[in-house]
């Protein structure tokens, strides 16, 4: 196995005409994670800022896309990238336990966190004993 790789070049019109093809989608890696108050799921979307992130609850179902920037330094050409796409989504079917509309998310160094909280009734309570 070789540790080396060649290095393709497109005349202009290729180069045209491949971005005109669908984009590739990435689906990001997750963990989701349960506790009593609600689920938490976190995604590696890394590149994605506030501005190019949708996000989208209903009743049943949870939709995450992104788009990554890449910045290329001023004055460099790319010859050769592993990534070939900069668009993230996925989707996640909700338990009916799950307050979708009171969703929250946070974005943090490329690291989606989403919590959706249980319903009320749902959640464990202390139960309050009274001495008589």
């Amino acid at each position: 196995m070789s540790d080396k790789q060649e290095v393709a070049t497109r005349k202009s019109g290729e180069v045209e005409r491949a971005e005109r093809e669908p984009a590739l989608v990435i689906v990001p890696p997750a963990d989701v994670f349960e506790q009593a108050e609600g689920i938490t799921l976190q995604l590696d979307m890394p590149g994605v800022d506030k501005e190019r992130l949708n996000l989208q609850a209903n009743r049943d179902t949870l939709l995450i896309e992104g788009t990554a920037r890449l910045d290329m330094p001023e004055g460099m050409t790319a010859l050769y990238a592993d990534v070939r796409s900069t668009i993230y989504r996925r989707s996640f079917v909700l338990s009916d336990e799950l307050e979708s509309d009171k969703t929250e998310a946070s974005l943090k160094d490329g690291v989606l966190t989403v919590r959706i909280p249980k319903r009320a009734e749902l959640r464990p309570r202390r139960i309050q004993v009274r001495v008589e």
